[in-house]
């Protein structure tokens, strides 16, 4: 089941990826802190700080703060939110806080409520070099229509 990762589904990855996993049903209190790819499929209470990726399932309940690379929820969290590369909201997400990451996707059914700071990558276009905007072709005429 998690042998080969399939793009298509953003709960899948591969067996060659550091893994945990905290299964539904089960409650955790405290800080989690960690390099690699955690699942959370139960309740946790507290903090979690990875280098890596956080996959919360639908059933999943995080109260408490999250520093990722990246996350994706389907699940619910309440408080703040901040990945260093992208958050992506599934469709049965519920996300109540702050979200601080360059990217952001939110499916059509997310539930957020919060404030949002999602930058884009426009410094590292910036970094990449800037080019000269295209100047808008030259008209020959202008014509009026004016309608019923």
């Amino acid at each position: 089941m998690w042998s080969k990762k399939d793009k298509n589904n953003p709960y899948s990855m591969s067996s060659e990826e550091s893994f945990t996993f905290l299964g539904k049903g089960a409650q955790f209190k405290g800080i989690i802190s960690f390099e690699g790819t955690i699942r959370i499929d139960g309740k946790l209470e507290g903090e979690i700080h990875t280098k890596g990726t956080l996959v919360v399932g639908e059933h999943a309940v995080i109260e408490g703060d999250v520093s990722a690379d990246v996350v994706i929820s389907g699940g619910r969290i309440t408080g703040n939110v901040i990945a260093s590369e992208k958050v992506q909201l599934l469709a049965t997400g519920i996300v109540i806080g702050t979200i601080k990451t360059p990217i952001l996707s939110i499916e059509e059914g997310v539930r957020f409520s919060g404030t949002c700071d999602a930058e884009g990558r426009g410094e590292v276009r910036a970094l990449e070099g800037t080019r000269e905007p295209e100047k808008p072709p030259q008209q020959a005429g202008v014509a009026r229509v004016r309608g019923a």
